[in-house]
């Protein structure tokens, strides 16, 4: 079995499989089940001045048969008493002295307010600590979270104060709730970050009910923004991490969040640039031991691939990860449909007509069977009748060699730039 223990940003962890900060993390007896069950770190649920949480909080997005595809919620941060938090911080740390908690925290944008809980939460030995900057809902509305995470001089500035008294490494959670990801990054690495960690939750409405025409959730008839998160956002988040993870800016660990919930998703994020992931909605949709599977899978794959240790896969894939201008126009790849997988359901035909380009033919062959065939001369290579095909193996994606010497538009435009239109267009490419 392949090593799987990570070391992020100074932190040791048994594996990179930590929880969130969210309602798994919100008491000791759930962490401490979470250790158990084999999470090797969990991130407190966010600890700040009281609040108080509305009912009902909580609402789910059901797509195509499937439950939970993406999640909303309304709460904010934990209710209960810090010093209730601190005591059972301190004695999960002591009985799993091996595993890694990292303490959230959010205050309002105030020097003194940040010196007062950091050397709180510190003086119980917590590992690290995790700056919320991206809560959307709530405390935004108080200047903090989001609304803290979407200024970067004052995600910068904040970080800097939490710094001035730390002796913790300090990762800062990111809003996606931006236009730039990697700003907002860049600044929280001015401010002396050692790591950040993306994506939480985004702005969302997750629906309103038909019937009653109220939202859901709501309180009382009466509805407001949540954050979105869950399977559905995992290719933003996936995204926004990527980002991060070339900018050669933002040069820190992260932690990949957002829809993470098989050993399959947590390859890719650690692909894509992170050293760890954290998983919040698939342990509310199916619990703490859907861990066992995550480790079970991802011990296979590292032997199958014959990796000595899970931090070989950090940022493989990032060099693949490039801007549009930068990819090759000449590359081409045309659909090829396999007569002996086909089950003549006609969706990529259909698809083709209505959504692409109108090349796949319905044809008869020479023994009276209907069958469908591409134009190749006029396939774009879109991929639309590949994704709509219910059938394995019924169409391939195939590359063809067209004789055309890679072209990106970057390397067109500066050619037609360069030479003052001493070339066409069409002689450039």
């Amino acid at each position: 079995m392949a090593d799987l223990s990570i070391d992020f940003a100074g932190i040791k962890s048994p594996n990179p499989f930590w929880l969130a900060s969210a309602p798994p993390t919100n008491t000791g007896y759930q962490v401490q089940r979470a250790f158990e069950a084999g999470w090797g770190g969990a991130v407190w649920k966010t600890l700040g001045e009281p609040v108080i949480n509305t009912s009902a909080r909580f609402a789910a997005v059901h797509f195509g048969g499937q439950r939970v595809a993406g999640f909303n919620n309304i709460e904010l941060i934990t209710d209960r008493p810090l010093e209730v938090n601190l005591k059972e911080i301190y004695e999960t740390k002591r009985r799993f002295p091996h595993h890694t908690i990292i303490a959230s925290l959010m205050v309002e944008p105030k020097r003194e307010k940040w010196h007062e809980i950091v050397k709180r939460v510190e003086a119980i030995g917590v590992d690290g600590l995790e700056l919320n900057f991206g809560c959307p809902h709530g405390m935004a509305e108080r200047g903090m979270g989001a609304a803290s995470g979407q200024q970067p001089d004052l995600v910068q500035a904040q970080t800097a104060w939490v710094k001035e008294v730390a002796t913790t490494p300090v990762i800062v959670k990111l809003t996606p709730n931006i236009t730039d990801i990697t700003v907002v990054a860049r600044h929280a690495v001015k401010g002396g970050a050692d790591a950040i960690s993306l994506i939480n939750t985004i702005n969302s409405l997750a629906g309103v009910d038909i019937h009653s025409w109220n939202t859901i959730p709501n309180v009382g008839g009466q509805g407001a923004h949540g954050g979105y998160c869950g399977p559905a956002v995992k290719p933003i988040a996936l995204s926004m991490v990527a980002e991060c993870a070339r900018d050669r800016e933002v040069g820190v660990p992260i932690s990949g969040i957002g829809g993470i919930s098989t050993w399959q998703d947590v390859v890719e994020f650690m692909l894509m640039g992170s050293t760890g992931i954290q998983v919040c909605t698939a342990v509310m949709h199916h619990g703490f031991r859907i861990v066992e599977e995550m480790i079970d899978g991802l011990n296979h794959y590292l032997d199958e691939k014959g990796l000595a240790s899970v931090t070989e896969l950090i940022g493989k894939s990032v060099p693949k990860y490039s801007n549009w201008g930068d990819l090759d126009l000449n590359y081409q790849v045309v659909a090829r449909i396999n007569e002996e997988n086909c089950i003549n359901c006609n969706k990529c035909h259909i698809a083709c007509e209505d959504a692409s380009h109108q090349c796949i033919d319905m044809l008869t062959n020479a023994e009276g069977k209907a069958i469908l065939q591409v134009r190749e001369e006029d396939c774009v290579g879109c991929n639309l009748c590949s994704i709509v095909c219910p059938a394995d193996r019924a169409i391939d994606m195939i590359a063809l060699d067209n004789g055309a010497a890679p072209m990106s538009w970057n390397q067109r435009s500066r050619i037609i730039s360069g030479v003052n239109g001493a070339y066409s267009e069409a002689e450039a490419g």
